[in-house]
């Protein structure tokens, strides 16, 4: 009987042995791959976004002959969108391209008693419609979600300019078509959760030669007279990034 128990005690410890030995050779099973998280703020990519803020225009008139010129600042709303697209290299700098469109209220009035007119007093009626710009930007990230960055690139207007005689009716008039520019400005961009962010922005934009001529007749005569503007903006926007 006891031999009998030894013998299966045994068979029993040696077939645990062969069973260890088998499992320790089977292929182990691989951990599961789990992809690292990617960086919470992204500025490479595309986005589409509006914004809206104040705009600031200076526009002459002026007489060619007699070389009188009629200057009026004025100021008003601003508003419109944006599509453009960004590039992140060396892990802090960012460059880019951006079309922005906006529309202004900007309309203002000035009455003349003077040779800038043909018929000697009157007003002339000043109106900025829109503004375009095509930019290229490069900023620097003072934080992740931060980019500080400076633009610069071409900027279209349509500046419109009537000429009223001293009885009201209009006399000369010029309108419908765009002029073309420069522009240069800044801004901050601050991404507050991953594809969302929002900015705030500086520009200037300089159509420093004459923007158009028209000729204005009065009962007795005409004058050539030419306009142009220059226009400053301030806005703050939002931005979708995909």
């Amino acid at each position: 009987m006891r031999r009998s128990s030894l013998t299966l005690l045994a068979v029993a410890t040696i077939g645990l042995a062969v069973s260890q030995a088998s499992a320790a050779d089977l292929p182990r099973k691989a951990p599961a791959y789990v992809p690292p998280a990617p960086p919470p703020y992204v500025w490479t990519g595309c986005y589409i976004g509006g914004n809206v803020g104040g705009a600031w225009a200076h526009v002459d008139v002026t007489a060619v002959a007699s070389g009188f010129e009629g200057s009026r600042s004025n100021s008003g709303f601003a508003g419109g969108g944006q599509i453009g697209c960004d590039y992140q290299f060396y892990n802090s700098w960012v460059i880019g391209f951006r079309d922005m469109f906006d529309g202004t209220d900007i309309n203002k009035s000035r009455t003349f008693t003077n040779a800038l007119l043909p018929t000697g007093g009157g007003s002339v009626n000043t109106k900025v419609n829109w503004f375009d710009t095509l930019t290229g930007r490069v900023g620097y990230l003072a934080a992740p979600n931060w980019l500080i960055y400076g633009q610069g690139g071409a900027a279209w207007s349509k500046v419109s300019a009537s000429i009223n005689n001293a009885f009201g009716a209009q006399i000369g008039s010029i309108s419908g078509n765009s002029k073309t520019g420069w522009t240069a400005g800044g801004g901050v961009e601050w991404q507050f959760i991953p594809h969302w962010s929002a900015f705030i922005e500086y520009n200037y934009l300089g159509f420093g030669t004459r923007s158009g001529s028209f000729l204005a007749c009065g009962l007795a005569n005409c004058g050539i007279l030419s306009a142009k503007a220059n226009i400053q903006n301030a806005l703050v926007g939002v931005n979708y990034r995909f």
